[in-house]
């Protein structure tokens, strides 16, 4: 045996760093350098100490330890799920029967007496973490494959603890996880931090990202938190809250929270009623119906990650996003760090190419809906597995549908097509190992294992936004790969239309110079899904079943306030996705039967013989049967530039008939506390009229600029409608009386020195009309995210082409 006086057998937090995975391991050099480096920052690290890799190759030399492992390892088939089981115990029962060197128990206690001492307890409770020697490598997680064991107290359950973490290093799916990643058993050693409990029983607790755990957009903070201790998160027992903040902004002082849900937070982990371990219970519904966290809180934590980030990121030489745990203490109502780790499945990702899946039409309503991970697509037979004794029975290709899963079911997920939970959040073991894994997963469903039945054809399907589908049967779909470069861009702006905030993160990732079109009906219709005038007069409606479903929807918060945060933290999403380049939001364009189908909105709207060409658009805003509801977009508008700081934001004005109607809706807007020329605001106009063409030296007097509908332009320069499908096969944007408006405006745009660009769907679907608005000189083409790259390489080509002629012409 080594002389283990020679070197440290613990280490307080405070003597170690960084640096030191070797000697305790992953986990407990990131809380070191925690403790030791952020603390001065203002970041709230807990003190701790932890065990050496010392210590643990001391228990292995002890009574011949490591060689009766190896020998029980040798020839191991960690697919055999049976062979691995019967090792895998008899490896833990080895561990556990091994007594630990009497000078690392002493060594142990002689630090937990520190500790005690320092936090001014004579038996603290304390929370004992395992960390191994290879964890948090950038090819690795190892996320929870070894065990965490909370609310330890004195020295005689201390050593208990530590030896279970010990004996952890040894269950079936840390060895088949080593085996998978290709590490040498004997070479991965274990250390253990000891740290005192954050009483986050009482009050909440989660994790969080310093990027968008979907997308892999960096310039996020994700935060998922639930109430009581922490696991409950990690382990996927309760569907978290979540908020998304943007970081550059913050960084400047603003209150940028782009996003927030309410979680279901079904159960909470707590300290047990004997004082000792925990217990989980079941969540009140007046907490479930409560954010864990007020938003002061959320911006504290991710204040807290970006300067994490950013100590981490200059250790690195390079941009280094972190996965962080945090905690508040009821008791004393202060926010803590409890660990933070380089993120591991995005650093990894390979970033030139996107990867598009599209599910075909042809299929029926969803069988179950949950909160999708990543944006990938599967097919296979449901098998609906709730006890993990029974992992033999699963058969690769299925679809595992559980309740949650936690590191004892790593060597099944392995052969799953896909994951589906109903409890979990973005940030829970299986969202976090499906990712690594590339698989789809939907987590937080809520009845999955009622719904789905074991052997049936699903189709999973998480490239629909946020909300992720599992539907019956075999669903066609295809998979889209495009290669991306920012190396050569085209004088004429390649610009995006963005109407769903959930996909804006990964929309943002093509080459792109902004936003031509954000449509704010998108949001109102999907997240917010109520009429303006409705929450206005709220509750003070004629149907008693749209005041019910307005209660549902709105909670506690006040009606109003409800709109203008929803729609603000909309809008900002996208914004936040792609600053500081310019975001022109078009202020609501619904037609009065479309939002006669909003809850509330019989109440509000006429019924008009045609309604795409009624009580639409500019026409609205000041009207009094409206006038209340665009206060609501105005004052959203507002939240975002002046509240979240994103001033890349501009507006645009849809279906304005005359330049009169034009300068009212500015002054109302002004009025509203939304003031062109105020912070660098600038205020289009849609040009989809023949008035907007005929009249466009006056309107671009109003307004900042034009933004071409070919859509409606097309309806009104032909004379149809453009919803009708027997005059369908007449609508062509390429006529060249289309083409002709379309050329005016341009040059009209070029002689007042005002901006022009396109946001309709023409240039999206015909190459050659692409071509042509380049020919004209257009400032701007906005398209459909899926046509970006294509369209850009035609613009490319034309303006190659435009050059060559006009130098040939010289």
């Amino acid at each position: 045996m080594q002389n283990i006086m020679t070197k440290p057998l613990v280490l307080d937090l405070s003597q170690v760093s960084a640096d030191d995975v070797a000697i305790v391991g992953g986990k407990c050099a990131s809380l070191g350098e925690l403790f030791r480096e952020l603390t001065a920052q203002g970041v709230k690290a807990v003190d701790g100490f932890s065990t050496t890799s010392d210590a643990y190759h001391s228990l292995l030399e002890t009574n011949n330890l490591k060689k009766k492992l190896q020998k029980l390892l040798k020839n191991l088939d960690v697919e055999n799920l049976d062979e691995l089981a019967r090792v895998g115990g008899e490896a833990r029962a080895l561990m556990l029967e091994t007594e630990f060197p009497k000078a690392v128990e002493t060594a142990i206690l002689k630090a937990y007496a520190s500790l005690c001492e320092r936090i001014g307890k004579k038996a603290c409770e304390v929370a004992v973490r395992s960390s191994a020697t290879a964890e948090d490598l950038p090819d690795a997680s190892f996320a929870g494959q070894q065990d965490t064991i909370l609310n330890v107290t004195g020295e005689k359950r201390l050593i208990e603890a530590c030896h279970e973490c010990y004996a952890s290093l040894w269950t079936d799916r840390a060895i088949s996880y080593r085996t998978a990643r290709g590490f040498d058993h004997f070479e991965v050693a274990l250390s253990i931090g000891v740290q005192p409990m954050v009483r986050s029983d009482i009050a909440c607790s989660g994790v969080m990202f310093t990027l968008d755990t979907e997308s892999g957009f960096r310039e996020a903070v994700v935060i998922n938190g639930a109430w009581g201790l922490g696991e409950a998160v990690v382990q996927g027992m309760a569907t978290p809250d979540e908020w998304v903040v943007f970081k550059p902004t913050l960084k400047l002082g603003f209150r940028p929270i782009v996003t927030r849900k309410l979680g279901v937070k079904e159960v909470k982990m707590v300290f047990a009623d004997d004082g000792t371990g925990t217990q989980v219970r079941d969540v009140v519904e007046s907490q479930r119906k409560r954010f864990c966290l007020a938003g002061f809180e959320v911006l504290q934590l991710a204040t807290w990650a970006c300067k994490i980030e950013d100590h981490y990121s200059k250790r690195a030489g390079k941009h280094q996003p972190m996965d962080i745990e945090w905690a508040k203490d009821g008791i004393t109502g202060e926010l803590f760090i409890l660990q933070a780790r380089p993120e591991t499945v995005h650093t990894q990702k390979e970033t030139n190419f996107v990867e598009t899946y599209r599910l075909s039409d042809n299929h029926g309503a969803p069988l179950v809906t949950g909160v999708a991970v990543g944006e990938k697509i599967a097919h296979g037979k449901v098998h609906v597995l709730l006890n993990p004794d029974k992992l033999k029975e699963f058969k690769a290709g299925d679809i595992l549908v559980t309740s949650m899963t936690d590191p004892a079911w790593e060597p099944i997920m392995k052969r799953a097509s896909a994951i589906v939970t109903e409890r979990g959040g973005r940030t829970c073991h299986s969202a976090i190992i499906s990712r690594e894994l590339g698989l789809p997963c939907i987590v937080g469903t809520g009845n999955a294992t009622e719904i789905l039945k074991s052997g049936t054809e699903a189709t999973v399907s998480c490239a629909e936004g946020e909300r992720g589908n599992i539907y019956y049967g075999k669903i066609d779909f295809s998979v889209d790969k495009r290669f991306i470069t920012n190396d050569e861009r085209p004088q004429t702006q390649v610009m995006m239309n963005v109407g769903d905030p959930d996909r804006a993160f990964a929309a943002s990732m093509l080459p792109n110079d902004g936003v031509g079109l954000a449509r704010l009906e998108f949001i109102i219709n999907n997240h917010i899904g109520i009429h303006p005038m409705a929450l206005v007069n709220y509750p003070n409606l004629k149907r008693r079943d749209d005041i019910d479903e307005i209660a549902r929807r709105i909670g506690e918060e006040d009606p109003k306030e409800f709109f203008v945060r929803s729609l603000s933290e909309g809008i900002a999403k996208i914004a936040a996705a792609f600053y500081p380049k310019d975001v022109i939001v078009r202020m609501s364009d619904f037609k009065s039967n479309e939002y006669a189908k909003l809850i509330g909105g019989l109440e509000y709207e006429p019924i008009e013989e045609n309604p795409m060409l009624g009580f639409r658009g500019a026409s609205r805003y000041y009207d009094d049967r409206y006038k209340a509801g665009f206060r609501l977009e105005c004052l959203a508008l507002q939240r975002v530039r002046e509240d979240m700081g994103l001033i890349n934001v501009k507006a645009m004005i849809p279906f304005c008939r005359t330049v009169e109607e034009g300068e009212k809706v500015i002054a109302l807007m002004a009025e509203h506390g939304v003031r062109q020329g105020e912070n660098e605001l600038e205020i289009y106009a849609m040009c989809e009229l023949p008035a907007n063409v005929v009249f466009a030296d006056e309107f671009l007097q109003v307004f900042d600029g034009y933004s071409i509908g070919s859509n409606d332009l097309t309806q009104l320069a032909l004379g149809l409608d453009r919803d009708s499908e027997m005059v369908a096969h007449l609508f062509d944007e390429r006529n060249g009386a289309v083409e002709k408006m379309v050329a005016m405006a341009i040059e009209a745009a070029k002689r007042n020195g005002k901006k022009i660009g396109i946001c309709g769907q023409a240039p999206s679907d015909y190459p050659e009309f692409a071509k042509f608005l380049v020919e004209k000189g257009i400032n701007s083409i906005s398209l459909n995210p899926d046509t970006v790259i294509q369209t850009t390489h035609t613009i490319l080509e034309t303006e190659k082409e435009l050059k060559q002629s006009q130098s040939a012409a010289k």
